[in-house]
């Protein structure tokens, strides 16, 4: 069994070091591995993402991360990845890494997502250059996740890491309007195909916790859904059988 500490949506800043500090101190007693699901930063610069990676880098346990829409909004975001790395961070674009924890080898595929919407309201790829570019980009984060499933096959356990919803159930709570915004469900489409025993995303800080993309559980770890630092999610099996358990809070 794994225990996986979670969290999206840190929003770290020099405002929140200690908080921060503090969190990280904590959850090496809780988990295995901690796995961070984008907006890491306020407003995507380096010296914002330096206070996460001050609190990871004598951490005794793995963590992995992918960068949220904040993470990028000031261009910074080679910067921040780079300053992560250093940390000991692994920071996922688009890509896969596996680590072995209590035996078992667990695979993680991770990338930012991007928009798109849902059955009802969803962009197409048709119209005006730009908006085809949207639609292009969203696909190039779906063939990602495709590929780092495909790499993590082998894995005794398989994490999809997102900061995008792939599914409209963990956004119930937000406004209709802006679910087009808030992720695609083309993201699922190759967990569904390729399987997973685990998806997590933050983003949709007033939606809703749990999900499905088949029978695999979808979790919206944003702290402003679970009202926490972290929570414990309990990871266990093998290839091909798995059981995921919703621990709680850390």
């Amino acid at each position: 069994m794994i225990r996986i500490a979670a969290a999206g949506d840190i929003h770290a800043s020099e405002a929140t070091r200690d908080r921060v500090t503090r969190a990280f101190d904590a959850v090496a007693d809780e988990a295995d591995v901690v796995l961070l699901a984008g907006d890491l930063t306020t407003t995507g610069e380096p010296e914002q993402a330096a206070v996460l990676a001050d609190a990871c880098r004598n951490l005794p346990i793995p963590v992995f991360t992918v960068l949220g829409n904040h993470d990028v909004h000031a261009g910074r975001q080679g910067d921040i990845a780079a300053l992560l790395e250093e940390a000991g961070i692994h920071v996922l674009d688009r890509s896969a890494r596996t680590c072995e924890i209590a035996g078992l080898e667990l695979g993680v595929v991770g990338t930012k997502g991007f928009v798109g919407g849902f059955p009802g309201s969803a962009l197409p790829d048709f119209g005006e250059s730009l908006l085809r570019q949207v639609y292009a980009e969203t696909t190039a984060e779906s063939d990602a996740i495709a590929r780092g499933l495909q790499e993590i096959v082998h894995c005794d356990l398989r994490i999809v890491l997102l900061h995008y919803a792939p599914v409209d159930a963990t956004l119930a709570g937000e406004p209709e309007g802006i679910h087009v915004m808030l992720g695609c469900d083309r993201l699922a489409t190759p967990i569904a195909e390729y399987g997973a025993d685990l998806v997590l995303h933050g983003h949709a800080h007033a939606g809703s916790f749990e999900g499905w993309i088949g029978k695999t559980p979808v979790y919206n770890v944003a702290v402003h859904v679970t009202g926490r630092d972290f929570w414990i999610f309990d990871l266990e099996g093998a290839k091909g059988r798995s059981e995921t358990h919703v621990e709680g809070p850390a």
